[in-house]
C-alpha cells in the first residue's frame, strides 16, 4: 500500500465489506409469473422500445430510459406528453427493490411498469385503444398467444395491460450493472491482498473513509446496492412549479394502496404483500423522495427528484451544506446534518462515487 493510503478501522472495514459482493442474486419475482422466462424477456424487451405504447406513437419507455445514457434520459426533469414533475430514474439492478419511483407508488416493478402507460402526463393512452393497436399485428399477437396462453384481441383491456406489464418486467430485471473498481478494492481488502488494494486510486480510498466515517453516508446508503430502499427528506425543495407542490412519499403511499394494481389485488401471482398491507401515510412523508442506489451514479446526472442538481460535486456540496432547521423530524429523529467537509474532502467523496459506475450489461 502507497505511504499515504488512509487506514481504516475494523468498524470502517466492516461497513465496507458489507457492500458486497457484487453482483447479487436476483430470483425470479414471485409475483410476476413470466419473470424470468425467456420469451417474456423477449417480448418486454421489444415493448421496451415499442412507440405504439405511447397515443402519438412518438415516445417509448427508451425515451425516457436511454440505455446509452445507463437506462436514464440526462434531463432534469424528463418530457413525456407533457413535462413531467421528476427525473428519470436509472434504470438497473431492479430486482433488489421493495418500492418503486421516486414516491414509491408502486410496490412491484410490473406496476411500476405499467403507470406510465395510463398516465395522463406520459403515454397517455387508454387500455382498449392499445389493445387494439397490437392486436393488428400478427406477429406481436402470435407471441403474446404463446406467451399468455390467451389471444391478444380477446383479452380484457385490464388483463392485457398487466399481462404488457409484466412482460415489461422480466426484460428491466435482467438489467444490471457490472463489477466496479470499488468492488475490486472491497474483495482485495476481504483477502487482505495489499497489492489489490493499492491498485484503488487514493483518492477514492480517502473519499470512501469519508463514506463510511465522517460522511454519515451509510447510514441510508448500505448494503451491496447502496440503498436502504426507503425514502427521506434530504432539503431539496418540492415544489414543482410556483404553487404546487410534490408531495412525495405521501402522496405515493396514498397512491399506492388506491389502485388495483399493487400487491393487495387480483394481479400478484403470489409475492409477499407485508410491505404493503403495513405501510400508513405519516406527516413525515410529506416532501420525502427515494433513496437512490449510488451504483452508476456518476453515469446518471443530473440528480435528486427533480434534477435539481447538475453534478456530484453540486450533490456533495448541498449535503456538506444543507440546512438541517428546514427537514422534516426534530434534533432527535433528523438523519441528515450538514457534513461541513472541506474542499479536498468534497472532492474525495467524488472520486469515491465516480468508482462506484460500470457498463451495463444483461442478466441472463
Amino acid at each position: 500500500m502507497a505511504a499515504d493510503a488512509p487506514t481504516f478501522t475494523a468498524e470502517e472495514r466492516t461497513a465496507i465489506l458489507s457492500h458486497g459482493p457484487w453482483p447479487q442474486p436476483t430470483p425470479p419475482d414471485p409475483g410476476n409469473r413470466v419473470s424470468g422466462v425467456p420469451a417474456a424477456i423477449a417480448l418486454g424487451r421489444q415493448l421496451f422500445f415499442d412507440t405504439r405504447l405511447s397515443h402519438d406513437e412518438t415516445r417509448s419507455c427508451g425515451t425516457c430510459h436511454d440505455p446509452a445514457k445507463s437506462f436514464a434520459d440526462g434531463r432534469d426533469r424528463s418530457q413525456g406528453h407533457e413535462r413531467l414533475d421528476r427525473n428519470a430514474i436509472a434504470l438497473a439492478n431492479l430486482r433488489l427493490n421493495r418500492w418503486y419511483g421516486w414516491s414509491g407508488a408502486a410496490d412491484s416493478l410490473w406496476a411500476q411498469s405499467l403507470r406510465p402507460i395510463l398516465d395522463a402526463k406520459e403515454f397517455a393512452i387508454s387500455a382498449p385503444m392499445l389493445r387494439d393497436r397490437l392486436a393488428s399485428d400478427v406477429e406481436f399477437a402470435r407471441s403474446y398467444r404463446e406467451l399468455f396462453s390467451t389471444e391478444l384481441a380477446d383479452d380484457p383491456p385490464e388483463h392485457m395491460l398487466v399481462r404488457l406489464a409484466k412482460a415489461l418486467s422480466a426484460f428491466q430485471e435482467t438489467i444490471v450493472t457490472r463489477r466496479t473498481s470499488f468492488d475490486d478494492f472491497r474483495d482485495a481488502l476481504e483477502r487482505n491482498d495489499a497489492a489489490g488494494m493499492a491498485r484503488y486510486p487514493l483518492p477514492a480510498q480517502r473519499g470512501l473513509k469519508i463514506f463510511v466515517g465522517k460522511g454519515r453516508c451509510t447510514v441510508c446508503h448500505f448494503g451491496p446496492n447502496f440503498m436502504n430502499g426507503e425514502f427521506d427528506d434530504v432539503g431539496v425543495p418540492y415544489f414543482a412549479e410556483p404553487g404546487r407542490v410534490d408531495s412525495g412519499r405521501h402522496g405515493g403511499i396514498a397512491a399506492l394502496r388506491d389502485t388495483p394494481f399493487n400487491l393487495l389485488g387480483p394481479y400478484n401471482d403470489g409475492a409477499d404483500a407485508t410491505h404493503t398491507r403495513h405501510v400508513e401515510t405519516q406527516h413525515r412523508n410529506w416532501g420525502e423522495f427515494r433513496v437512490p442506489s449510488l451504483r452508476n451514479v456518476a453515469r446518471t446526472a443530473p440528480y435528486m427528484h427533480n434534477g435539481s442538481l447538475a453534478t456530484l460535486s453540486d450533490v456533495v456540496r448541498h449535503y456538506s451544506e444543507v440546512d438541517s432547521e428546514r427537514l422534516h423530524g426534530d434534533d432527535g429523529t433528523r438523519i441528515i446534518r450538514a457534513l461541513r467537509l472541506t474542499q479536498e474532502e468534497r472532492a474525495d467523496l467524488v472520486g469515491f462515487l465516480q468508482s462506484l459506475s460500470s457498463e451495463i450489461s444483461f442478466a441472463r
